[in-house]
């Protein structure tokens, strides 16, 4: 979702030292992740199919460890990417990327299910835009899926700064365009780094977003987004249906589609 007036830009401006500040509490989130888990344990366990974490711009598989040991837990067959520091789409880094998911594919028998952290979001989704036949499904946190500059136009700029080759494949530009396999976007509208606007999903059949109140760097870790990311993938193939904010869960999750940014 791209900012709609200059009103939502002024506000971006605006909040940003703000939202930059409330990054603070990063680490009280994953703390609470970890004192979650008791609760988290009751949840049921996953059908075994294979998971394929993407970290965030500059971390590595180490700060997708929390999230992956969770699922590991709930019966995931669960691969971190292995491809150490995530600098971004340099040169061989997606084909690295679309052969672990083919071998995954390979080796499990099944469709994996793809869950990218900020960049690493955007990687699942070109991803799935590639190979939808190897893929289950598509979970994003706080991922820039949209707004201005796009992905491609950052990626060309770095290009132009730097000299070093940075991007997708062409084809794979507009990464907002709607996939053939479910999508969720999991974000925050207090996010210090992604504006809340740039992650809210593009409208497609099955395609939805999910608000939680949590900071950027501590989204792969709150409890709110573990429990979600829990309800997703435990959704059998072909049986898709959007995330349900009943009961305790309308306490939880925030309608996404309310008008505002709080």
């Amino acid at each position: 979702m791209k900012l709609d007036s200059l009103n939502d830009f002024v506000l971006l401006q605006m909040t940003a030292p703000l939202r930059m500040v409330l990054e603070a509490r990063a680490p009280w989130e994953h703390g609470a992740g970890l004192a979650a888990q008791p609760l988290l344990a009751m949840l049921p366990q996953g059908d075994g199919h294979p998971v394929l974490v993407l970290p965030l711009m500059f971390g590595d598989d180490l700060s997708t460890l929390p999230l992956r040991s969770f699922l590991g837990a709930r019966g995931y067959a669960v691969s971190a990417w292995d491809l150490g520091v995530n600098f971004g789409p340099r040169a061989g880094v997606f084909d690295a990327c679309l052969r672990r998911l083919r071998a995954l594919r390979e080796s499990h028998g099944r469709p994996v299910s793809l869950i990218g952290w900020s960049l690493g979001g955007l990687f699942a989704r070109a991803l799935a835009l590639e190979a939808p036949d190897d893929v289950r499904l598509v979970i994003s946190l706080g991922t820039p899926i949209s707004g201005d500059p796009s992905p491609a136009q950052v990626w060309r700029m770095y290009e132009q700064v730097t000299g070093d080759p940075m991007g997708l494949p062409p084809h794979l530009s507009d990464l907002a365009r709607p996939l053939a396999v479910p999508s969720t976007s999991i974000y925050s509208r207090s996010d210090g780094v992604v504006p809340w606007q740039s992650s809210v999903a593009p409208a497609a059949p099955q395609a939805e977003s999910i608000e939680v109140e949590s900071s950027h760097l501590g989204l792969g870790a709150h409890p709110l987004t573990l429990l979600a990311i829990a309800d997703r993938l435990a959704q059998p193939p072909g049986q898709w249906h959007p995330f349900e904010r009943t009961g305790l869960r309308s306490w939880l999750y925030r309608d996404p589609a309310r008008d505002g940014w709080l």
